[in-house]
C-alpha cells in the first residue's frame, strides 16, 4: 500500500511546467533533477520513511518508477530507459500506474484463523450421534430450576471429571492460534487476509522460539549445521568488542576492521531470502505504519518475530546486536570515508533483513526505516511477549483442570458444557472430603418431617450462617428454596380495641379535686 500512497503523493504534488528541448515546447513536464529534489523532500517528511532517506535512494526509487511506467520520458519511452538525475525531461503517463490489490472484506468468519482448542475437546462423556443442536432458551426461574436440578433436591452428589492429557501437538496448535489472534489484535486489523497466510506458519517454530533460548534470550538451535559458521561468529565478535575482540594471532593492519565488516556483510547478503522471510513481508510492512506509536510497534514486532524459523530468528538477534554495538563503540575507527557508521550499517544490512520476492516495491526505503527502528530497540523487540505467554499458559492451565459435573435429571442438559462448574486441583479434596457430608447433613435436615416447621427454619438459618457456600449451592435462588421449604405464613395482628368502639371518645371529666 505504501507504493500506491507514494505514487499518489508524487503525482499530486510534483510541479509541472513548460519546458523547451530541441526547439520544441513540452507542456506539463519536469526535469530529472526537479523530480529527485521534490521526491527526496517528500520522503524525508513522510512518517513512513523519515529524514534518513538519501538522495541516492530517491534516485533508485525513481528508476523503479520508470520501469513500472509511473513516469516516462517526453518521447513516451519507459521500462528499458534509465532515469537520470539531470536536465532530461519526463512526464506522467495518462494511464493509471497504481497497483491493484484484492479487496478485503471488513468482517470475516473466525474460520480464517486456526480454531482454538477448547475445554469441550477433552470431554470424557460419550458422544451422542444424530443429536439436534440445542436451541437457546429464556432463563426463567422455572427453566433454571429444571436445568440445575441439584438445587431442588433431585440429585445429591457430584462427579469429578478429569481431563485427558494435552498432547504436544495440541500445545503447538494452541500457541499458533493464540499468537496469530494476538498479532491481529495488535495490528488493529479486522482480518489477516492478504497480510498473513497461517498455512505457511510452523507451530513448532513458535514454541521453539519461546522456550529454547539462553540467558540472554537468544535462540538455541538443535541442529548446529543451521547455525552461523564459526568464521562469521568470530568476525562478528571482533567488530562488536573492538579493539578487545580481535585475536592476537590475527594480523591487524590499517583497514582491518573494514575487511572484517565486509566478511560479515558478504555472508548475510548471500542468503537465499531475507531474515524476515518472503512470507512475512506484508506483516512487517504493515508494522511500518505503527512506528510512531513505539509501544504498539514494539509489541507487534515481538509477536511477528516469533513466527520466524529459529535459524532466522537467531541470525536476526545476533545481527541487530552487532549493529547496535558497532554504532555505539567510540573506539572503533570509521568504517567508511564518506558516510557515518550508523548509516553504513543500516544501508549494508537492511536488504538482508527485509525484502519482497518481486523487488518492485519500496524495498530499500521500507527496509531502511524498519531496520533502523529494530536496531534502536532490539533488546525489547527480540524478547518473548510476556502478555501473550501469560495468556497461553492460563489457557493451558484451564484445559488441564478437573471439572465437577452435577448430573441433572434432564439428559438434554447433562451433556452441555455450560452445565459444569470448574474447580482447581486444590479444591478437589475439599469438595470430596468436606462439602459432601455437609450436603448430606443439609439434605437430612430438609427431609426431616418430624421436625416442626418453626424449628426447621431456625436450624436452616443457623446452617446458612455457618456454611454459606454449601447453603447457597443448595438454594441459589429464592425460588429454589420456596420449592422445598414453604415460607412462613405471616400472622395478622388483632385489631385494636378502640377501632371496635361504637361510641366516640368522651371528653375528659375531672371527678375530684386535689385542692385541700
Amino acid at each position: 500500500m505504501q507504493w500506491n500512497e507514494t505514487i499518489k503523493l508524487f503525482r499530486g504534488g510534483m510541479p509541472l511546467r513548460r519546458h523547451w528541448a530541441h526547439f520544441r515546447c513540452y507542456e506539463f513536464s519536469f526535469t530529472g533533477s526537479e523530480a529527485v529534489d521534490y521526491l527526496h523532500e517528500l520522503l524525508r517528511h513522510n512518517h513512513n520513511f523519515g529524514p534518513e532517506v538519501t538522495r541516492y535512494q530517491t534516485l533508485q526509487l525513481l528508476r523503479k518508477f520508470m520501469k513500472a511506467h509511473v513516469i516516462e520520458d517526453i518521447k513516451g519511452r519507459h521500462g528499458t530507459e534509465d532515469f537520470e538525475d539531470s536536465g532530461q525531461l519526463y512526464r506522467f503517463p495518462t494511464l493509471s500506474p497504481l497497483k491493484s490489490f484484492p479487496a478485503r472484506s471488513l468482517f470475516r468468519e473466525s474460520s480464517d484463523l486456526p480454531r482454538l482448542i477448547r475445554w469441550d475437546d477433552y470431554e470424557e462423556l460419550p458422544q451422542q450421534e444424530n443429536t439436534a443442536p440445542m436451541k437457546s432458551a429464556v432463563m426463567s426461574s422455572q427453566f433454571w430450576n429444571k436445568r440445575h436440578s441439584v438445587a431442588i433436591g433431585d440429585v445429591h452428589e457430584c462427579k469429578i471429571i478429569r481431563r485427558k492429557e494435552i498432547t504436544p501437538k495440541q500445545v503447538d496448535h494452541i500457541w499458533k492460534s493464540m499468537t496469530i489472534a494476538h498479532l491481529q489484535k495488535v495490528l488493529g486489523l479486522e482480518t489477516l487476509e492478504g497480510v498473513l497466510d497461517p498455512t505457511h506458519l510452523n507451530a513448532k517454530h513458535i514454541v521453539h522460539n519461546v522456550f529454547s533460548v539462553n540467558k540472554m534470550g537468544i535462540v538455541i538451535l538443535e541442529n548446529k549445521a543451521e547455525d552461523l559458521p564459526y568464521w562469521v561468529v568470530s568476525a562478528m565478535k571482533c567488530l562488536a568488542s573492538w579493539p578487545n575482540g580481535s585475536d592476537n594471532k590475527q594480523p591487524v593492519y590499517p583497514g582491518f576492521e573494514r575487511d572484517v565488516l565486509k566478511t560479515v556483510a558478504d555472508y548475510f547478503q548471500r542468503l537465499k531470502e531475507p531474515l524476515l522471510t518472503f512470507h512475512l513481508y506484508e506483516v512487517f510492512v504493515n508494522i511500518l505504519s505503527l512506528l510512531q506509536e513505539q509501544d504498539v510497534a514494539t509489541e507487534a514486532l515481538r509477536v511477528s518475530c516469533l513466527l520466524l524459523p529459529p535459524p532466522n530468528r537467531r541470525r536476526l538477534q545476533l545481527l541487530l546486536r552487532l549493529m547496535a554495538r558497532v554504532c555505539q563503540n567510540p573506539h572503533l575507527p570509521p568504517l567508511s570515508d564518506t558516510i557515518a557508521t550508523r548509516t553504513l550499517m543500516v544501508q549494508t544490512f537492511s536488504h538482508c533483513v527485509l525484502g519482497s520476492v518481486d523487488e518492485m516495491d519500496l524495498d530499500e526505503l521500507l527496509a531502511t526505516k524498519l531496520v533502523t527502528f529494530m536496531m534502536e530497540h532490539h533488546s525489547n523487540i527480540l524478547q518473548v511477549p510476556s502478555k501473550l505467554r501469560c495468556q497461553v499458559e492460563e489457557h493451558l492451565s484451564h484445559l488441564r483442570r478437573v471439572q465437577i459435573k452435577y448430573a441433572g435429571s434432564d439428559t438434554d442438559f447433562s451433556a452441555s458444557p455450560a452445565f459444569y462448574r470448574q474447580i482447581s486441583r486444590s479444591e478437589e479434596q475439599k469438595v470430596i472430603g468436606t462439602q459432601t457430608p455437609l450436603q448430606e447433613l443439609l439434605e437430612g435436615l430438609i427431609s426431616d418431617k418430624e421436625l416442626p416447621a418453626k424449628d426447621k427454619r431456625k436450624r436452616l438459618k443457623q446452617f446458612q450462617k455457618s456454611y454459606p457456600e454449601v447453603y447457597h449451592s443448595r438454594f441459589p435462588t429464592p425460588e429454589s428454596k420456596a420449592a422445598v421449604i414453604p415460607e412462613k405464613t405471616p400472622r395478622l395482628k388483632p385489631h385494636l380495641m378502640f377501632l371496635n368502639l361504637k361510641k366516640p371518645f368522651q371528653p375528659f371529666q375531672r371527678s375530684w379535686s386535689f385542692r385541700a
